[in-house]
């Protein structure tokens, strides 16, 4: 009798980070397996730890080998952390995409912004409809979060039902979209669930994450008490806090101003699939100027000090069309990233230093979470009973956190896992059976890279230390033909004694050639590597760091 198909799980992303969210699931035996995607996304470069790095995506090697097995890519919501590695990693995919409509709207509205995007199709299902993906019956579930159309997903398979949550929080009165459907997930606790898959950023954080109608309330008040200009930073996917600022502004009889490029496309595919009806319509950033200060609220982007958006240049005076004065307004409605607390910190230095009054969510209810919180965790555990819980979505602390809640929800068998592991879920014991290939590439300007890539390494070490450029030409006995050309990059020009560092390192280079055996000096490597050395090991002595050292040799 033949073995019954085995139903697999393994999250290549996403699973001791916040971030570069990639999930697979398996169904078949070793032999023969198809193989469902659930997101593909990104995480952001840290300008400390990787320079130049802008984009971090997971590592694809394994699904590129199990390509032909690959029956498609379900997107549970259009967040960056979920759908931005796509335009990039797709191309070595090709496998069919599915989505609902404005997670394919703001895809397309994404794609038709970069420069020769691959086309990539995209297969729109209805909300709370169920599609059949190989032999995987996925059905998308709505689920309350902080942009339109979040799906939790419940994956149909002959070996059992898994709930994969995506992002998700309870929420009974949304501003956008339809509240989490507890309806529904109590009727698949009541099919037998196998697997619960769940988020969990906010496991750490006890009670219930607040509604954003709580939020809506808050920057109504504020906006109304608001004397000069306002303007209100938050993430631009969050569609359903633009409409309470928007509506916070039409009570305050003020115009909506939209700033920045990613805000404005997010607007557009909001108005394009109705989730902005019954809103006034938004002003382009050219009326900002002409509009009295008590009539104007600027949106904009840059939340996360990003430092080419619209509220960064703002601060520094430097934007073409926008201007903010002593006694006008920002709200901050939004949490920083961690990572981004310096950006985000000396954007708000800059704009209290020119006098404006600055309001976060550390004095002001003006940004809630659109995670779940400890009771909603348990709620979700009340309503569907799985059998397994796997805690994905956040770092360590939190994986353990929401695994110790769930054990004491009862949960029959917790598993938690890493990046890369298989976890078989079922039949028979669940457990981790194997590891898959995982890891990282970075997005380097156009190019992508392996987390292990020279270039990224040597520009970590260069900006910790410098480099050192030594170029000399010789003859072919070795001889130097004239000096030495040296240049050294992010080294400082003298030592603690007031000596010009070039001219030490030029005594170093001569030295170093002269104490050279006849049968080194004949070769150029061995001289190069000598020099190197010698080099590194006085700028060492000088300054106390070894700098990168490059010497090329030219033998005329």
């Amino acid at each position: 009798m033949a073995r019954p198909d085995e139903l697999m799980f393994a999250p290549l992303g996403g699973v001791g980070e916040i971030g570069m969210n990639l999930s697979i699931y398996g169904l078949g035996n070793r032999h023969q397996r198809s193989w469902l995607a659930v997101d593909l996304g990104v995480s952001f470069g840290d300008e400390e730890h990787l320079p130049g790095i802008d984009l971090i995506m997971p590592d694809i090697r394994f699904l590129e080998k199990e390509r032909k097995n690959l029956v498609g890519l379900v997107l549970t919501h259009a967040h960056e952390d979920h759908f931005g590695a796509i335009i990039d990693l797709w191309p070595r995919l090709k496998c069919p995409i599915y989505a609902t409509k404005f997670s394919a709207a703001l895809f397309e509205a994404k794609c038709a912004a970069e420069r020769n995007p691959p086309e990539i199709p995209v297969t729109v299902v209805p909300s709370g409809s169920r599609v059949d993906i190989g032999p995987f019956g996925v059905e998308f579930i709505p689920v309350a979060h902080s942009i339109p159309e979040s799906h939790a997903l419940a994956i149909h398979t002959a070996a059992g039902i898994v709930l994969h949550t995506g992002d998700w929080k309870i929420d009974p009165t949304p501003l956008v979209g339809l509240p989490t459907d507890e309806r529904r997930l109590r009727e698949l606790g009541d099919e037998g669930v196998l697997a619960l898959v769940g988020d969990s950023t906010n496991a750490v954080r006890d009670g219930r994450s607040p509604s954003e109608t709580e939020v809506a309330s808050t920057i109504a008040k504020l906006v109304k008490a608001a004397r000069g200009r306002v303007a209100v930073t938050t993430f631009a996917s969050n569609v359903g806090r633009l409409r309470a600022v928007a509506d916070a502004a039409r009570r305050a009889e003020r115009e909506v101003v939209v700033v920045g490029r990613a805000m404005e496309r997010v607007v557009q595919v909001a108005r394009e699939t109705g989730h902005l009806d019954g809103m006034q319509e938004f002003r382009s950033v050219d009326v900002y100027g002409h509009l009295p200060p008590d009539k104007v609220l600027a949106v904009c982007t840059g939340s996360q000090g990003e430092s080419r958006a619209a509220l960064a240049r703002i601060a520094r005076d430097d934007h073409p069309q926008v201007t903010l004065n002593r006694g006008d307004t920002v709200i901050f409605s939004s949490r920083t990233i961690p990572g981004n607390e310096k950006a985000v910190g000396a954007i708000i230095n800059g704009l209290v230093t020119q006098g404006i009054e600055v309001i976060t969510d550390r004095t002001e209810l003006v940004h809630v979470s659109g995670h779940p919180r400890r009771d909603e965790l348990r709620d979700l555990i009340a309503w569907v009973r799985p059998q397994v819980l796997i805690p994905v979505h956040g770092e360590a602390l939190h994986l353990f956190e929401h695994a110790r809640l769930a054990r004491a929800a009862g949960v029959p068998k917790v598993l938690t896992c890493k990046n890369g592991d298989l976890v078989r879920l079922g039949p028979g014991e669940p457990g981790i059976i194997e590891e898959l290939p995982s890891g990282r590439f970075y997005k380097d300007g156009s190019i992508l890279e392996d987390s292990k890539s020279r270039a990224v390494v040597e520009r970590r070490r260069m900006a910790f230390a410098g480099c050192v450029f030594v170029a000399l030409v010789v003859t072919d006995k070795g001889e130097l033909i004239d000096d030495p050309e040296i240049d050294l990059v992010g080294i400082p020009e003298k030592n603690p004694a007031g000596e010009l560092l070039d001219d030490i390192v030029f005594e170093t280079v001569i030295s170093t050639m002269k104490s050279l055996p006849r049968t080194q000096r004949r070769d150029p490597d061995s001289m190069a590597e000598s020099l190197r050395r010698a080099v590194r090991a006085t700028i060492a002595e000088e300054w106390g760091k070894k700098p990168l050292c490059y010497v090329h040799v030219l033998v005329s």
